[in-house]
């Protein structure tokens, strides 16, 4: 027995001389021309000039690297073809990526693929171990749209070419006339008149979403006021009786939220007067769900103003705009039947 603690000692000795043969290798192999780029949480971070091995933590982010034309570079990632099947339809390389349950990465796996730039959500505790192997990490979040904006154009400095920065203004351009032409056509429409909107992420255990999310600033811009009044963040738990507190005037689902006749307590959701008058709407999700953090929320504030405000907003074709977006800034020609399934919250048929 004693004989066997060398050999353990000699064993983690062996795993440190190879994590640090890694470090070396990974340090050799950093190219010339790296900059700095300030991230979301306001730190500096060095990045390669030209990063071409990307390990993408952050589920909503990889819907930016997409629409900057840098998805192909994902090579690890945390979302599966179960969770987003057309993300990885309009993706397909994606399929050949390292994928983990969770968002935390293995890091000498990382360094086996020469992975040499990270991107993480900015709570993520997982970001300090890839640092503390030389991996430059970018965190990232936001909870409004100039928020999304500004990431847009960070990843874009982050990737480092003419292209992916033209890609990053035009989508902050095309996201600055929707918000603008919705805002225009609502503008005479009175606070009393506007719906009370109650969003839920999650039927059973029943979550929904408040203030200072994303969510809230495209339920405002659509028309609309989260009925989920003293409420902060995403996805926080309520209970049915705080449901009947708010009486909503529409109730809209996440995608994959489940259905109302699967809440723990699905008798008094009945009760609902947005239920009883039949205004529950099923969100649209397409490479990435339309209601949450990706880019296509510029899809969400057109969908969500036209159900709001129907009247208004006759003349929008939300599946024609969904392939004219799929075409401009995934470059993926969708036929207008895909269209139909996203914008009814469908998977590829």
């Amino acid at each position: 027995m004693k004989a066997a603690r060398p050999i353990r000692h000699w064993a983690k000795a062996t795993t440190g001389c190879l994590l640090m043969t890694c470090l070396f290798a990974h340090a050799a192999a950093e190219t010339p021309g790296a900059r700095q780029v300030v991230d979301d949480s306001g730190h500096s971070v060095t990045v390669p000039h030209d990063p071409v091995h990307i390990a993408d933590a952050w589920y909503a982010h990889h819907v930016l690297l997409m629409t900057l034309g840098a998805g192909s570079r994902i090579v690890a990632t945390v979302n599966h073809p179960r969770s987003q099947p057309w993300m990885f339809k309009v993706l397909p390389e994606l399929n050949t990526a390292t994928r983990v349950d969770g968002t935390a990465f293995n890091v000498e796996g990382l360094l086996g693929q020469h992975v040499d730039l990270v991107f993480t959500a900015l709570a993520d505790r997982q970001s300090v171990a890839y640092e503390q192997v030389g991996l430059p990490v970018m965190r990232m979040g936001y909870t409004d749209l100039p928020g999304l904006q500004r990431s847009m154009l960070a990843t874009a400095q982050t990737l480092g070419s003419q292209t992916s920065m033209a890609r990053a203004e035009a989508y902050n351009r095309y996201l600055d006339q929707q918000a603008a032409d919705v805002s225009s056509r609502i503008s005479h429409v009175s606070m009393e008149q506007r719906p009370r909107v109650l969003h839920i992420a999650s039927i059973n255990p029943l979550k929904v979403d408040g203030s200072d999310t994303l969510i809230n600033e495209w339920i405002k811009i659509a028309g609309g006021r989260n009925a989920a009044v003293g409420l902060r963040g995403n996805m926080q738990i309520v209970s049915a009786e705080q449901l009947l507190d708010w009486q909503p005037d529409v109730l809209i689902l996440a995608a994959g939220a489940g259905h109302l006749d699967q809440a723990a307590q699905a008798s008094l959701l009945q009760q609902l007067t947005a239920v009883k008058n039949q205004h529950v709407l099923r969100n649209p999700a397409g490479v990435f769900p339309w209601d949450r953090y990706g880019t296509e929320v510029a899809l969400q504030i057109q969908w969500a103003a036209k159900q709001l405000h129907p009247t208004l907003f006759g003349d929008v074709d939300i599946e024609r705009q969904t392939m004219d977006f799929y075409r401009q800034f995934f470059d993926y020609s969708l036929t207008r039947s895909d269209a139909g399934r996203i914008v009814q919250g469908l998977p590829p048929e």
